[in-house]
């Protein structure tokens, strides 16, 4: 796990481009002794094969194969630039996380950083950060960007008959989890739910909560209240905007008149339809063959050849948490934290969907621009 530090981290910088940024981040690196001197030019290199701004205001320059020789020890520097860099095509980072991995180390660290970023809303949560304490906390994970929800925060077959009690036990799952107090419980059973249709309805609250998070009950025999079905309560307890994403997927299942699928699924899956975009159609799956999977280089190639086709296309990594994400995102699709021989299954919807599995399947099979 990497452990950031204050003095990882340099504030208030600016710089004409990104190659002077990349210049500048190599110097930290082998002033805190993690890296040789000449290490700037793998990082320049790697630059020049690829760009290495992931998305959301941040780029992550690492150097070459050629010069992990040159690596004294694992680690990072960051520098933030709050009027941002001009990273190429219009792209502008805000902050550029200088890498330096003996060996395959630095999978590991993209995965945690990118895990943590390719969050909606944190580019603007980047800019405007005054403190390396309060960077540091994002890159950790620890300044939510996303709402807490899981499975242990989903209640199935409770044996409710009405909708106070549903929203009692919601309510409580969130209590338990110490995300929210007596008070969150008290304001949620007195405000009552909304019926957003399909059986389905919602409660929330914003007070003496720690940590947005969500639950989600449904009742061992549907009932009716208000003149409407009851067939499952959603509950979000919100202390900041992390739960937009969330409302968002919901909103599309409604919108397709697909809110059952919520009442038959089992917790798992409840926890994946209200979490991660939703795509149904052709599925493939492929081996990643690359000696150092998918880093900065082959991700980004796995990307454009994604981007070329109209398709919405996710990609879930079987080896991993399975969980599908945009294949047009690099921050995401890195985020994957792909390995030498891990399966990614991909599923495409659209009038191009078998173009485009066809086309990754052989971008891949052709080694994603590091050759077979």
């Amino acid at each position: 796990m990497l452990s950031l530090s204050t003095n990882d981290i340099q504030l208030r910088q600016s710089a004409a481009d990104k190659q002077e940024a990349i210049k500048a981040l190599a110097t930290g690196l082998e002033q805190q002794g993690l890296v040789e001197t000449g290490y700037v030019n793998g990082m320049l290199a790697r630059e020049n094969q690829n760009s290495t701004f992931l998305g959301n205001g941040i780029a992550i320059p690492h150097g070459t194969t050629d010069t992990r020789g040159l690596v004294k020890q694992t680690g990072v520097r960051v520098h933030h630039f709050p009027q941002g860099v001009d990273w190429g095509d219009g792209k502008t980072a805000y902050l550029a996380i200088g890498i330096a991995a003996k060996s395959d180390e630095h999978l590991g660290i993209l995965k945690q950083l990118t895990k943590v970023l390719s969050s909606d809303g944190v580019e603007a949560k980047l800019q405007q950060s005054n403190s390396a304490d309060e960077l540091i906390k994002i890159l950790n994970g620890e300044s939510q960007l996303e709402a807490d929800f899981d499975p242990t925060l989903v209640q199935q077959d409770f044996p409710a008959t009405d909708l106070i009690q549903l929203i009692a036990v919601a309510a409580g799952l969130i209590k338990n989890r110490e995300a929210a107090g007596n008070a969150s419980v008290a304001d949620a059973i007195a405000s009552g739910a909304t019926y957003l249709g399909q059986g389905l309805w919602l409660a929330k609250t914003d007070k003496d909560v720690t940590r947005t998070s969500l639950s989600f009950v449904t009742p061992q025999v549907p009932f009716v209240e208000q003149g409407n079905p009851v067939k499952g309560l959603l509950m979000v307890a919100a202390c900041n905007g992390s739960h937009i994403n969330n409302i968002n997927y919901l909103t599309q299942l409604l919108y397709k008149q697909q809110a059952d699928k919520l009442f038959a699924a089992d917790a798992d899956k409840v926890v994946t339809l209200l979490t991660q975009e939703l795509v149904e159609g052709n599925s493939e799956i492929f081996k990643i063959r690359n000696p150092h999977g998918l880093h900065a280089r082959p991700g980004a190639m796995l990307v454009s050849v994604a981007k070329k086709f109209e398709s919405n296309i996710l990609v879930a990594n079987l080896n991993g948490d399975g969980k599908a994400v945009n294949a047009k995102s690099l921050m995401k699709v890195i985020a994957l934290g792909v390995k030498q021989g891990h399966e990614l299954e991909f599923t495409a919807n659209g009038a191009d969907a078998d173009q485009a599995l066809q086309a990754i399947g052989q971008a891949i099979a052709d080694g994603l621009g590091e050759g077979k």
